[in-house]
């Protein structure tokens, strides 16, 4: 049954008291996010419901049901007790796509103490900071990991304890170090949850902005009021679904949306852990009969390199509704999945520090392509004007996106840094960071990171713009642009582009993006130089960091690069 009211009558009267209703939550009472996303659905009557369909190297298939993630969280939540784990104790998740991931998780949260997921691919220098910036008390990792850990344990005397997942008795553990297997010990029926409240602390996610240290974002119980409702509303989950999002754990879309969001509402979701390509993508939506997919920008475009000729070798008649989120969303990608998959690939807008969806492309309302579509409902979003932080009156006018505070997902602060977190709000406002326009019929059309707009002879050019032109043009596979010092207009604009298999950079290919893009842009937004590059600087989670280039341009510090794909 389709959860789909139009936007107009999902806005009206909203309230969130909605959500807290069909979670069977009142003010004042204990509200876990671990049984509410296991024991609950149980006691609905879905135990025998699978819950998890996890694929890994080999074709290694597990599966679980809702009762196997209770009982399973349990026996996590029970070890973690006796080994001296209690409520507010840090316990972080340094593992890959694995099932005790995502049931580890839950198990952390059922005796109170708080997760730490942290991307496995983090080196051991990057994840120092974060279990320092935490004082963590315990990790729970696997074989091929633990060696970064075992890096840094002398300068950690928090951590107590370090648990393999996947021991095989070959070489001695080594101190701190003890094994659990969660498949192989003896169930726990009964656990005693601990009775967080709603302002109690579950998670703690790190983000890395444009200057200083990493930010350890913390969340609380109560955002699940947020994240169920916007699952069930945005995803379009319903109780058939076969649902994939594709973002690691280690990232706040795999917590909300890969964790809570679907298990709050009693789905089965899968998961693969064999890294990307598009014909294993394809392959498990076709052998799983996925029908709803969540993922990234940078993973569509990827996609969209790998060619139609692939999609056309698999069935993907399951699936019915994709989403995205991570970054802007180029139209493009938007009308090639229209033609590829039968439907558009609809963008949705938030961040770490929101904890749930904010601004999306609601199921039923009208696509734009390249637009991120409207406020949630019980979202109040604007554009601030960044010199007196009032909402501009007309549209059409780039500012600062905004939110009026009091969201159930929101942030409460920044890990043992108030400091930093006060500065988010200016005029009754959380600032978001990143820069929009709204156009006439309420849409957020994104602009580019505060920091990232291109101030040219006065006038503002938006990044976001000129790479949806460039990734028109046949030739080019991905593109980042950046500000130029300049000394006439103080910044121009420049371009990096990474070229599609078969195109080689030459004069002439330049000649000819500039004369195509020179149709879609004003003269202002043309690049002055385009740099042809063989792979552009992301995040793990898939982001361009736009600034490791400006940095580079301005002979700046590139300062941290802990989240980079390849830094180690």
């Amino acid at each position: 049954m389709s959860n789909i009211k139009s936007y107009a009558e999902r806005i009206k009267n909203f309230d969130w008291s909605i959500s807290e209703k069909e979670l069977g939550y009142k003010e004042g009472d204990v509200i876990n996010i671990g049984w509410y996303c296991s024991d609950r659905i149980c006691k609905m009557g879905k135990a025998d419901k699978l819950a998890l369909i996890w694929e890994g190297l080999g074709g290694i298939e597990k599966k679980y049901t809702f009762n196997d993630v209770r009982l399973k969280s349990n026996t996590i939540g029970s070890f973690l007790r006796d080994l001296g784990i209690k409520n507010g104790d840090r316990v972080c998740l340094f593992l890959d796509k694995f099932p005790e991931l995502y049931i580890g998780f839950l198990g952390i949260l059922k005796i109170g103490a708080i997760a730490q997921p942290l991307f496995s691919a983090f080196g051991d220098e990057s994840l120092h900071v974060r279990l320092d910036n935490a004082e963590t008390k315990a990790i729970i990792t696997q074989k091929r990991h633990v060696s970064k850990v075992r890096k840094i344990l002398d300068q950690m005397p928090y951590v107590k304890q370090i648990i393999i997942v996947d021991y095989d008795g070959r070489k001695p553990l080594r101190e701190r170090e003890i094994a659990f297997s969660m498949d192989e010990v003896e169930p726990v029926e009964n656990l005693e949850i601990f009775p967080s409240k709603a302002e109690t602390t579950s998670v703690l996610h790190y983000t890395s902005g444009t200057t200083g240290q990493p930010k350890g974002v913390k969340h609380v119980h109560y955002s699940i009021i947020s994240q169920y409702l916007t699952t069930k509303w945005v995803l379009d989950l319903r109780e058939d679904d076969i649902y994939w999002c594709t973002a690691d754990p280690g990232w706040v879309t795999g917590t909300s949306y890969g964790i809570i969001g679907p298990w709050s509402l009693g789905i089965t979701q899968c998961a693969l852990d064999t890294g990307f390509s598009a014909g294993s993508w394809y392959k498990f939506i076709e052998k799983h009969r996925v029908t709803v997919w969540y993922s990234a920008p940078t993973a569509i475009r990827s996609l969209m390199r790998a060619g139609d000729e692939v999609v056309k070798q698999h069935n993907l008649s399951s699936l019915r509704h994709l989403a995205s989120v991570g970054e802007p969303l180029n139209a493009e990608a938007v009308i090639w999945s229209e033609k590829v998959f039968g439907k558009p690939f609809q963008d949705n807008y938030w961040q770490t520090e929101t904890g749930s969806i904010m601004i999306s492309n609601y199921p039923g309302m009208k696509v734009k392509p390249g637009s991120m579509g409207k406020p949630f409902p019980g979202i109040t979003a604007t554009v601030l004007n960044p010199k007196t932080y009032e909402p501009w009156e007309e549209s059409g006018k780039i500012g600062l996106i905004s939110f009026k505070p009091g969201w159930p997902a929101m942030l409460r602060t920044y890990w043992g840094n108030e400091e930093t977190f006060k500065t988010k709000f200016k005029n009754g406002w959380y600032i978001s960071g990143d820069r929009a326009r709204i156009d006439k019929d309420g849409y957020f059309w994104f602009v580019g990171r505060d920091d990232d707009v291109i101030n040219t002879g006065g006038h503002l050019v938006s990044p976001f713009e000129v790479e949806s032109a460039l990734l028109e043009h046949e030739a080019v596979a991905e593109s980042a642009v950046v500000a130029k010092p300049d000394e006439i207009n103080m910044e121009v604009v420049k371009a990096f582009v990474h070229l599609n298999p078969g195109y080689e950079a030459s004069p002439e290919l330049e000649l000819k993006i500039m004369n195509f893009i020179r149709k879609k842009l004003s003269p202002l937004a043309m690049p002055q130089e385009i740099e042809y590059v063989d792979s552009l600087p992301k995040t793990r989670s898939g982001k361009i960091m736009r600034r490791i280039l400006h940095a580079k341009e301005w002979g700046e510090e590139i300062g941290d690069t802990s989240t980079l794909e390849d830094d180690e």
